[in-house]
Order: structure tokens, then sequence, then C-alpha cells
């Protein structure tokens, strides 16, 4: 199983004629995702180069394909709107790509969204969700695959669906940073941990959803046996789902946390990446996590393994 989308999942592309936009779409047609159409005003009743239908508005698109999941590559001043319009149409997932979404405008849309409670939104400035695939040929970048979707900005071929989920090698990823889940997720491939959905969030301060959700979603779904989570410095998000992992969490966690060496007050990076307090530091959320049960790995480099030990499972060199 997964969470939010599967290889049933139709999807649109907002702003599918701009440069990121078709650039994506194909990667995820590529992947083997069912990409049904876009959206882009002024030009519907056209196709692009994949011959996919556009659209003026989501809610034509919506009512001719049938979507329930579109990801968003629409310019920054207007990638709040277009995430209140995916929400109105009744998309069921909403995966904003877009990154320097003003602020003002994600709180706008974030109350918006109240209104939408069918909807969730998954980020912005994130690489997005996928729930990966069955390989039916190649290896790596030109590998083809079945029954999987992935939405985004993700090197789709990295990822492995779990061979048979009985084995209890199957993990949900959850992050704020892109990178780290690829690390995590490459890491996870090689020592034979398959991925049944991974979740990009997003560093900005005002986003979708986040760990606890997710988390909770992880933790009711029978084909996840453990769930890596990677955050960084900045707000109190990663302490709250410690809290949450202690008091509800019936599945092992590992997890890792960016940012050791930041000064207090630059950001760095992301635009929720900045240390406010001293609640907000990296060590800070590592003390949390590790009092609350989660194994966390000193390094990136460790992500894999963290998991495996976490779920119990024997690594190379291992004994």
């Amino acid at each position: 199983m997964s969470i939010l989308v599967n290889g049933s999942s139709k999807v649109l592309c907002q702003g599918i004629t701009g440069a990121s936009g078709a650039f994506h779409t194909r990667g995820c047609l590529d992947y083997g995702t069912r990409m049904v159409g876009g959206v882009t005003p002024g030009k519907g009743g056209q196709t692009d180069a994949n011959q996919l239908p556009i659209f003026n508005t989501v809610a034509e698109a919506v009512e001719a394909t049938g979507a329930d999941a579109t990801m968003i590559f629409v310019p920054p001043p207007f990638a709040g709107e277009a995430i209140i319009e995916a929400a109105d149409a009744g998309v069921k997932v909403i995966c904003a790509i877009t990154e320097g979404i003003p602020t003002q405008d994600m709180v706008r849309a974030r109350a918006a969204l109240a209104g939408f409670p069918e909807s969730v939104l998954i980020g912005p400035n994130c690489p997005g969700i996928i729930t990966p695939g069955r390989r039916v040929a190649g290896t790596g970048p030109t590998a083809t695959f079945q029954d999987g979707c992935k939405i985004g900005i993700m090197p789709g071929y990295i990822h492995t669906a779990p061979e048979d989920a009985s084995t209890g090698r199957s993990v949900g990823v959850i992050s704020r940073s892109g990178t780290l889940t690829y690390e995590a997720v490459w890491q996870c491939s090689e020592l034979g941990i398959g991925q049944t959905t991974c979740v990009g969030i997003g560093g900005d301060p005002v986003k979708g959803l986040n760990y606890i959700e997710l988390l909770s979603m992880f933790n009711e779904d029978p084909d996840t046996h453990g769930v890596i989570m990677i955050g960084e410095i900045g707000g109190s998000d990663e302490a709250e789902a410690a809290e949450w992992i202690k008091q509800h969490m019936n599945k092992p966690v590992a997890a890792f946390i960016a940012g050791r060496t930041a000064p207090p007050g630059k950001r760095m990076g992301h635009a929720g990446a900045i240390i406010g307090g001293a609640d907000d530091t990296a060590d800070a959320k590592i003390a949390v996590l590790r009092a609350c049960g989660a194994n966390v790995a000193e390094s990136p480099a460790d992500l894999g393994i963290a998991m495996a030990e976490a779920m119990g499972l024997k690594t190379v060199g291992s004994s």
C-alpha cells in the first residue's frame, strides 16, 4: 500500500507550458505517472509537446479528466492563488513545487484550504511526492516503471517499491530537504529496504502537510514498517513530531537533523531554516528525538543504516 497517491492517481500540471512544468511533466510521464493534462490560462484547447490537453482553469481540467492530484509550477507571484484554485476545483492532493512564494500569499492559501477539508497540500518549495512503481525494464535513469506515481522533481529511478510487504522491509520517508530525501532513499534501496511513499514537505515556514499528519498516515499504513524523518534547524516542528512519536507511533523511526554548525539568526538555505532560539538548534532537536525513541543518525551518510538498525534488520557487515 501507500499514502496519498498511487498508480491510479490522475495528475495535472498547473503551469504545464512553462519551461519547468513542461520538463517535469515529461519526467513524470516517463516514470509512468498518469499525467492527464495541464493548466495554463489563455492556452485552453491546445495540447503540449506530449499531446496532453491544456485547459484554461483547473475546474475545466478536473471536469474533463477526472484528475485528483496536481503539481504546481506556477511562478511565485501567482502560485498561492493556484493552490486555492486547485482546492476549489476538488483536487485532493495538491503538490506545490514552486519556490519563493511570498509568505503572506501562503498564509492566505493555508487559511483558504481550511474550507476544503478533502484537499491536502504538499509544499511549497518541495521536491514532491512519490509512491515507487515496479521496475519493468532498464536500469538507472532510463529504467521504466509501472503502478507508481511520481509528482514533482525527484529522480524516480533511485526509489524502490517494496518487493514483498510481508518481509517487513518497507519504509516511508518525510523530509524538509529534497537532496537529503534522495540520499535516504538511495541508501535504503542499496540495503534492500523499499519505500512505500516518500514525501518532501518543503522548507518554507508556512506549508501544507507536516510531520505529524504524515507520521499518522504511515502509522496506519500496514505496508509501512518504519519511517525516516529528516529535519533541519528552525521552528518547533521536529520537536512536536518527536512528542507525537513518543505518544502514538507504533513503528520505528530513524531521523536526521541538518544544520548542526549553523549560526543563530542566519538563514541556511530554506526560508524556514533559521535558528530563533535555543530550541531551534539541531542539537536541541536531536536530543528530544532521541529522548522520544527515534534512532538519530549522526551523519546523512548513515540514514539507511539508522533505519535498518531501528527496524532490527541486518545490514552488510552485521552479524
